[in-house]
């Protein structure tokens, strides 16, 4: 099972409130997001608005606001919140003994034409 789990780290390399990026196949952002609940998530790094970085957004509670056009995106689903309509992949995440993991083919599986907005 470890195998199919791709260990990206220690969770303190994340301050709560913020994210970290990692480059994956083809090029591609994963963004890692820690809330100050202490809650990690991990979404492809691109709003579906127009792609803005979400790792540099504000993440509040379960959500992160885009930096250039302040969309919200919601950290669990990817789906933009409010009347903006749109979704970002979510890449499954979880913590082992401090330790962060990301699932393996999901960061395969996604690519950047994965992008939905409406």
């Amino acid at each position: 099972m470890i195998g199919a789990w791709l260990d990206i780290g220690p969770v303190d390399q994340i301050t709560p409130g913020s994210a970290r990026t990692l480059k994956v196949q083809g090029g591609e952002e994963i963004a890692v997001f820690r809330t100050e609940g202490n809650q990690f998530h991990a979404l492809v790094n691109a709003c579906p608005h127009k792609r803005g970085p979400l790792s540099q957004g504000i993440v509040h509670g379960g959500v992160v606001t885009c930096p250039l056009h302040n969309w919200n995106i919601s950290l669990t689903s990817g789906e933009a919140l409010g009347d903006d309509k749109g979704c970002v992949p979510v890449i499954p995440l979880r913590v082992d003994a401090g330790r962060i993991y990301l699932l393996r083919s999901a960061l395969v599986a996604h690519s950047a034409t994965d992008l939905r907005a409406a």
